[in-house]
């Protein structure tokens, strides 16, 4: 159980370190989107992240 906790840390920190350098804020925006409507079941909230995600990862 520690362990799980302790990997799932270390590749939310890494994840959070790339999303930050190559998409900067409205990228972090866009992941606590999904996030939160991930948690909360909440379809709308996991639309709008992932296709304001999406439009970003093709303008870049």
């Amino acid at each position: 159980m520690v362990l799980t906790q302790i990997l799932s840390a270390v590749l939310m920190m890494g994840l959070d370190q790339l999303v930050r350098s190559r998409y900067g804020a409205l990228g972090m925006l866009c992941l606590c989107l999904l996030a939160i409507g991930i948690r909360a079941r909440n379809s709308t909230c996991v639309s709008v992240g992932a296709v304001l995600f999406l439009l970003l990862m093709t303008q870049a």
